[in-house]
């Protein structure tokens, strides 16, 4: 007897996958979906409609003029800007150089925001004595925003690219320490009772049960960090900066050039975009155990 012919609802293809329009087979296999994220499809195809509609709704008020009240820029008028940038440049700085500064800052700022804040995240989750020494500054700086510490940095640092940068340091820094805190906090005692029975000594229970059971909560941390830091990138190109998307944004607004201030909001909320999804398919294929305790 052969084996009755798959329907196409059992076999769907990868690009109905990728658009959310069917169920991959890790969600198929669920018999109970309402709770568990890792039956939740991507749903892209809605994400790709309305970003069709945004669009189409910028070109239909372009040619009705209905941008003019809004102070927004015509679709026609931001694609000549984009050109120009492109070829010629913004203040003599070209425009992957504005680029590739602010994202080098906010790399920079969170790469030593995590160098210094998953340890001390860490210590404070497996030590009672550092957490007594560090909770109270962790959280009384968390909810300072990073914007209020500009003068202090201009005094301590100048206004060159060591205080864009610490700004952006210290702005990842609490988020990374409580991220890495929680992460550690979220380890479960039987993981560890049970590596110690099986003879497992301190590094080894911090080497396979504490970090990777919180490493899920670092990659949330990240995520949240670098958010944050291409939020505050453009108050900390305003410290006497002449490079950087941020920079270029404040020069366009003091000269009425609503045109390159979408621009630049535009590049930053790709570039942001961008990041967040080769964070997330770095946490997929590194972390393939989250959610799966």
């Amino acid at each position: 007897m052969t084996a009755p012919a798959m329907s196409a609802e059992d076999n769907p293809s990868r690009l109905r996958i990728w658009l959310g329009l069917a169920d991959d087979s890790l969600a198929r296999q669920k018999t109970v979906r309402f709770g568990d994220a890792s039956a939740v499809n991507p749903g892209r195809i809605y994400s790709i409609c309305i970003l069709a509609a945004l669009m189409a709704l910028w070109i239909v008020s372009s040619a009705f003029g209905w941008v003019k009240p809004f102070y927004w820029p015509t679709i026609g008028g931001v694609a000549d800007r984009v050109v120009r940038l492109a070829t010629e440049g913004y203040r003599n700085v070209a425009l992957w150089e504005h680029i590739g500064i602010s994202v080098y800052r906010v790399l920079s700022g969170v790469f030593y925001g995590a160098v210094l804040g998953v340890p001390l995240g860490f210590a404070m989750g497996l030590s009672s004595v550092v957490r007594g020494l560090f909770d109270p500054i962790v959280e009384f700086m968390r909810p300072v925003p990073p914007l209020a510490l500009i003068p202090l940095i201009i005094l301590w640092f100048g206004i060159d690219e060591t205080a864009k940068i610490f700004l952006l340091f210290l702005a990842s820094l609490f988020i990374m320490t409580i991220a890495a805190r929680a992460g550690v906090s979220s380890v479960s005692i039987a993981k560890v009772h049970a590596a110690y029975s099986l003879g497992a000594s301190r590094l080894q229970i911090m080497r396979h049960v504490i970090l990777p059971n919180a490493l899920p909560e670092i990659f949330t941390g990240l995520r949240t960090a670098m958010g944050v830091c291409w939020g505050t990138v453009v108050a900390a190109e305003l410290v006497a900066a002449d490079r950087g998307l941020g920079s270029m944004i404040m020069i366009a607004k003091n000269f009425l050039q609503t045109d390159t201030v979408v621009i630049g909001i535009i590049i930053i909320g790709l570039i942001g975009y961008g990041i967040e999804l080769l964070m997330r398919w770095l946490e997929k294929n590194l972390i393939p155990w989250k959610g799966r305790d």
